[in-house]
Order: structure tokens, then sequence, then C-alpha cells
């Protein structure tokens, strides 16, 4: 009992410990083992939406720790100056290839091997992490903080920290500063692989001239790996010049798929595998002819500026195959072209080409062959969306203007190119869903499937082709078309100074 007004507090103090479980056998000399968190926050009590609300909390919690961790390896970096290292000239000191590349010349050069014994993993994996470590601390520090919020998961930090790292670490910090404020507000609803395009675009877009530097640096550094994967199997790696990847790529599958077509019962997979033996080694080997689609996306005015040579030149990167360019490398793959299709950009011999026309915020507004586009001149029409189709098939021009808008499947995460994804209704067509552009969207096999027949899915898109895909549990993610520039995230803009000089000689057009 209390007087009025007055009140009493009790503490009681216990410790946690879970009841040993029915037969478990602990170690010799254990008595008892810490509580785990499955013993405390019992999973088989929980409903479906609250475990995946555990989940996202433990997603944000390890986001807290990565960027933890990020500050202790720097602040352990720190206590491992480089003036502890043998100078050039002196006894022991490295010379020529083993001279150190590391991230900060002012730590030790052993520093990595310390911090891959502290943390049991390899040298090269020490290193890595010390160099992301170090740009998220010293150089992004508004995408550490957002990780040290638990405002962005580790992977994502850790997919910008890459890019914008060790190949941008001739690059100014005002130009991260800004290729960090546009990336950082979209960045939780793209994939890792969407988000890592985006900052390279947008680091093409903020440095051209280092872009180009990069690009030729690494065409000098382009080589042939073989891994072992184990089990009698290997990976074979080669790395080149994006649009020669793509081209390569773009043949093998060709190749193979001719093969399934001829009823070859191997899969697609183990087919590409066997025509890329084969046409290295036997080249002389005849095989069926294959063409090509060249899709080329790029502001008007940047190939405007790019061909007449103007200072604005290289302002804005464009897309080859999907891949951020700069427009020094997009005037030569026009000169290409021009040289193999005498009378400007036509599509390759037994190929084809398609032109897309987008706005300034990267929303698409037309995708059109370039016999429609003369056709539209001489008849004296605009070019848009194309028009809705009273039946379930979409037309051709529809299809088209989907896949490339589209590029991949637009589950949220999903990465499967266009080009192999069905397209489909978002509302179902037989539940009176229109075959118009504003409800077509492009899904993989697996995520169509799952859109389909898995209970309590849920699918919503914008006429923008913003589409919003919700789970049984009630967790959100939306999906844009990629290029797409979100609402309320300004474009970023490079100052004269750092456009690359004119080109003196422009190529003609």
């Amino acid at each position: 009992m209390f007087p009025p007004h007055v009140f009493g507090v009790g503490v009681t103090v216990a410790e946690l410990r879970p009841a040993p479980i029915d037969g478990e056998v602990l170690p010799p000399g254990v008595v008892a083992r810490p509580s785990r968190l499955g013993e405390l926050l019992q999973v088989d009590l929980m409903t479906p939406a609250q475990k995946a609300e555990q989940l996202q909390r433990v997603e944000q919690a390890e986001a807290v720790l990565a960027a933890y961790r990020a500050e202790l390896v720097v602040g352990l970096a720190a206590d491992r100056p480089a003036r502890d290292d043998r100078r050039c000239g002196q006894g022991g000191a490295a010379s020529g290839e083993w001279t150190a590349q590391l991230m900060d010349e002012g730590v030790s050069e052993f520093f990595p091997d310390e911090l891959a014994l502290v943390l049991n993993c390899s040298r090269a994996s020490a290193t890595q992490m010390w160099e992301r470590s170090t740009t998220l601390r010293r150089r992004l520090p508004a995408t550490w903080a957002a990780l040290a919020d638990g405002r962005l998961d580790w992977p994502r930090a850790r997919a910008i920290a890459a890019e914008l790292g060790w190949p941008a670490r001739e690059t100014p910090d005002d130009v991260l500063s800004a290729v960090e404020a546009v990336v950082l507000p979209q960045a939780t609803d793209l994939s890792i692989t969407r988000l890592r395009a985006v900052v390279r675009a947008e680091l093409v877009r903020a440095d051209p001239a280092a872009a180009d530097r990069r690009r030729k640096k690494a065409e000098r550094d382009a080589d042939v790996t073989v891994r072992g994967l184990g089990d009698g199997m290997s990976e074979f790696r080669a790395t080149m010049p994006s649009p020669e990847a793509a081209e390569t790529r773009a043949r093998v599958d060709a190749h193979a798929r001719a093969l399934k077509e001829a009823g070859d019962e191997r899969s697609i997979g183990r087919l590409r595998s066997a025509v890329l033996h084969d046409l290295v080694t036997r080249p002389e080997q005849e095989r069926p002819v294959v063409s090509a689609h060249v899709e080329v996306v790029a502001a008007l005015d940047t190939l405007e500026s790019a061909a007449a040579g103007s200072p604005g030149a290289g302002r804005d990167p464009v897309l080859v195959d999907g891949e951020p360019v700069t427009a020094a490398l997009a005037r030569e793959l026009l000169e290409r072209l021009d040289a193999l299709c005498p009378g400007g950009l036509q599509a390759p011999t037994g190929g084809t080409l398609s032109l897309a026309v987008t706005d300034a915020g990267g929303r698409l507004l037309a995708s059109v062959t370039r016999r429609a586009l003369e056709s539209a001149v001489r008849h004296g029409r605009g070019l848009g969306l194309p028009p809705p189709v009273d039946r379930y098939a979409p037309s051709p021009a529809q299809r088209r203007f989907a896949l490339t808008r589209d590029r991949t499947c637009r589950h949220p995460g999903c990465g499967n190119r266009a080009g192999w994804a069905d397209l489909d209704h978002v509302v179902a067509h037989a539940d009176g869903g229109a075959t118009d552009c504003a409800n077509l969207c492009c899904l993989c096999r697996r995520h169509h499937r799952l859109k389909t027949h898995a209970r309590g899915w849920r699918q919503v898109m914008t006429p923008d082709g913003v589409l919003t895909v919700t789970t049984p549990t009630g967790v959100t993610r939306v999906s844009r078309p990629p290029g797409t520039i979100p609402a309320g995230v300004s474009l970023l803009r490079v100052g004269a100074d750092r456009l690359p000089p004119a080109d003196p000689d422009p190529p003609p057009f």
C-alpha cells in the first residue's frame, strides 16, 4: 500500500537462461551455454507477418553492425601508419611488382595481412573489406550514415562502395558526393545489379573524362582466366569491352538456340558452353548464320553534341545493351555502324535496330524501328505509345515498347533479360485487364508463375510502368523501368571545368 499521490517501483533482476532441453548433451566441461535468440524470441509462436518483420529487423541490425565494423577497420588501419614500413632503398623494402597498391598510402602495407588474421579470412578479402570501409567512412559519409542508421542495407552499401572506391580513387570527393546524392534516394528500390549500373552511369555523367581513362585502362588489363569450381568443372572468364562481350554472348546464345530448335536435348546452358568451346577451338566449323539486334538508348542532345564535338559532349551517358558508356565511345560505335551501313544509322545485315525516345526523366515515350520512324515522318504522324488492342495477345508494337521499357524481368531484384521473359498482363486479361502498355510488363517464367499461381501476392502498375509488388506478409517493393528518375531525385550535372575537351577532328555522321 502506498499513500495517495505516491508511486512505488519494483525491480526484479533475473538471469535469462533457458532451461536445458531434455536430452541435450553439452561438450565435456561445459555446464551451461549462452541463451540463443530463437529461445528468447520463439519463432514457432510468431505469425507470418511477425516473422517477416523480425527478418527486416535482423537486416537492419546487420546494417548497423556493418557500419560499426567499418569504423573499427578504419580505426585499426589508423593505428598502423606507413611510417613504420621499410622505405624505398632500405633493405627489405618492397620494389617492382611487389610494391603495394593500397587505398590509403598512409597505412602500412602489412595492415591487410593483420586484418586477415583478425577476421580469419584471406588477405584479398581483408584488403577488399578495408578498401570499402575506407571508402564509406572517408569518401561516402552519407552512405555510411544511412548504413549506420539502418536505412540502407549492407549489400547495397557495399555495392555503392565497390563502384565508387578503388575504381574511382582519382575522382574528386565533391564529384563522389554529387553521385552519392543522386543514388542514395533510390538505392533501396533497386536490385544490387541495377544499383551498380546506376552508380556507374552517374559516375560517367559526373566525370566523363575520368570514365574514358578508366575504360582505356580496363581495356589494357583485359584478360582470360580459368578458375576451378570442383567436380571436374571450371569457370572460363574473359574480360573485354562491353560491346564485344555483348556480341560474343549473343552469338553463342544464338548458335545454342539454333541447336536446341534442331532437336538437341541438352540444356540451353550446356549448349552455350559447348558452342563457345567449338567457336574457339574449331572456328572453321560450319554453323548457321545468326543475326544481331542493336539497341541504342541516348538523349538526342547527347548524340547531337557528340557528333558535333561540342563542349557539352559526353555529359550524359549512352546506354549500349544496357551498359553506360561515354559519348566518346558512343561516337566510335556509331562510326562503326556508319561504316558497316552506308547511309546512316541502320540495322546490321540480317539484324534489327530499334530507336527509343525518352523524356528528360528517362521515361520511355516511343520505341520504333527505323522504317516505322521514316513512315511516321512521311505521313506527318507523331510518335507515342502503341494503342491498346482488343485481344489477349499484344501487338508487335506493344511487345517492342514493353521490351525496350523493361529490359529485364520487372519483379523486384530479378535481372533476367526481357528477351527471355513473358509479356504479362498485370491485371489478368480474364479479370478485365486491358492489353495495353500500361497493363503489360515483362516477367521471367518463374515470376510469371508466382504472380499467377502463388497465393497472397499483389501487383499494381502505374501508366509510367512503375510496378509495386506486395508479398503475402505485407512487405512492399517498387520496381521502376531502368533509366527512369524517381520523383524528388535531381539529375546530376557537371560543371564546364570537368567536361572533356572538344574533339578537334570529330567523325562525320
